[in-house]
């Protein structure tokens, strides 16, 4: 009796090994499957897994023994961060992102055996030449995206260099999309952030006039402004980018007010592009009525913002308050909305007002632009970064975007430039269709 005991005893225990380890290879197979299929190696499969961008340009192909990138090595280098390499030392690029779709991998079949596949990317590789040749050799980043589509038309960071000829000594951060994977001071685009603040909690914000001497007082330290303003409305302050009337609003709006704006736009959050996680931004709460506070407010202090955040907060605006994911891989179908519509109306009046009030419709000829500059201060002997944010009233071509030149100068005069420069370009080309979007 004990034997048969025993071996009952003995059965159990190894069934309950076997479904144990059945288990525990049904959860690895399901959250790491694709990772095991990816070992196939297609450069020697007789099929062919081909990536373009959305005019049909190959940007990369593999298969048939062979892997390779674009013809042109320009192409290749101005499309790096997009494109990716197939070492992985861009791991935010398309070659890492889209591994299931190029190979056609799925839970329950695998790697099929399959037709060829064509993966179209919503860039536009010839309007990323323009971006990369504006920036001139200088590091930085451009995105340009359609706000109602979510397509990013135009992604771009520098340096990059040609994978299929690098450089001997590779250029520092070549590796890193700075549009997604990185995060500066911001300087006076954080103002969005604080103006968002302020229209919707401080009620007679539109009657109320700002003066502005070049600089004001908080708890013994000065706060000074880039200029002396004078008497301003709230729109003329934004216009004038005007420290003292940002400071004031972050001092009466309060620390854990700005906060919880900073992390309802997205400033503070990561975020998914493409199945890649983008850098969180920073903004430390200081105590009331304190100097750091007063700077906080004005993009300055331990702000820091990644230009993909500001590309979500601007094509908001520009959309009535509501962002459409953006995406290198089609129209977007996930939508988030950030901020109310009358909100947004009045930022977007606002950056309109800008244009015309301050930085000059003549520096932007054949562009109807809404926008916003930052000149991030950075300290010692470093010359600021530069930005410039925002979108164009225009229904053919709907682009939000982001320019940043690190240690450019002014937002006005390096990034302002910089955006006429690609934007003209960009409406020059034809309307664009919406990119095909990916068969599952």
């Amino acid at each position: 009796m004990k034997k048969v005991s025993l071996r009952a005893y003995s059965a159990i225990l190894i069934a309950l090994c076997v479904i144990t380890l059945l288990v525990v290879y049904i959860v690895r197979y399901v959250n790491h499957g694709e990772d095991w299929a990816l070992y196939f190696d297609y450069a020697t499969s007789e099929f062919s897994y081909t990536l373009t961008d959305r005019n049909g340009v190959v940007l990369a192909n593999m298969g048939g023994g062979t892997k390779t990138y674009a013809d042109d090595p320009e192409v290749r280098k101005v499309c790096y961060h997009v494109v990716g390499d197939y070492g992985g030392n861009v791991g935010t690029g398309a070659l890492q992102s889209f591994q299931k779709e190029l190979s056609g991998y799925n839970l329950i079949g695998g790697i099929e055996q399959h037709d060829d596949v064509t993966l179209a990317l919503t860039v536009d590789s010839e309007l990323n030449k323009i971006a990369y040749n504006a920036l001139a050799g200088r590091n930085g980043c451009v995105l340009v995206s359609n706000y109602k589509t979510g397509e990013i038309l135009c992604m771009v960071s520098s340096a990059a260099l040609d994978p299929v000829d690098p450089p001997e000594n590779i250029p520092d951060g070549a590796y890193i999309n700075r549009c997604i994977s990185s995060s500066f001071t911001p300087g006076s685009v954080f103002k969005i952030v604080t103006l968002t603040a302020a229209l919707e909690n401080i009620g007679d914000l539109s009657k109320r006039s700002f003066t502005c001497t070049g600089g004001i007082d908080v708890m013994g330290v000065r706060v000074s402004c880039t200029g002396v303003h004078g008497t301003q409305t709230i729109e003329q302050a934004f216009a004038n980018s005007c420290n003292c009337a940002f400071a004031q609003l972050a001092l009466e709006l309060g620390a854990d007010t700005l906060s919880r704006y900073a992390d309802a736009l997205g400033i503070t959050r990561t975020h998914t592009l493409d199945g890649n996680t983008t850098a969180a931004g920073n903004f430390d709460k200081d105590e009331s009525g304190s100097a750091a506070l007063a700077w906080s407010g004005i993009g300055q202090y331990n702000d820091l913002v990644c230009p993909y955040s500001m590309l979500r907060i601007v094509s908001a605006i520009a959309n009535g308050g509501t962002v459409v994911e953006p995406s290198t891989l089609g129209v977007s179908e996930k939508m988030t909305k950030l901020i109310s519509p009358s909100t947004a109306q009045k930022l977007s009046s606002m950056m309109n007002y800008n244009v015309a009030y301050h930085y000059g419709t003549s520096r932007f000829p054949g562009l109807n632009i809404s926008a916003k500059t930052g000149t991030a201060e950075l300290g010692g002997e470093n010359a600021p970064h530069g930005w410039f944010v925002g979108f164009l009233n225009d229904e053919e071509h709907p682009y939000a975007f982001v320019f940043l030149i690190e240690h450019g100068g002014t937002g006005l005069s390096g990034a302002g430039a910089l955006a006429n420069e690609v934007l003209n370009y960009a409406v020059s080309l034809p309307a664009p269709q919406p990119a095909p979007v990916q068969a599952d």
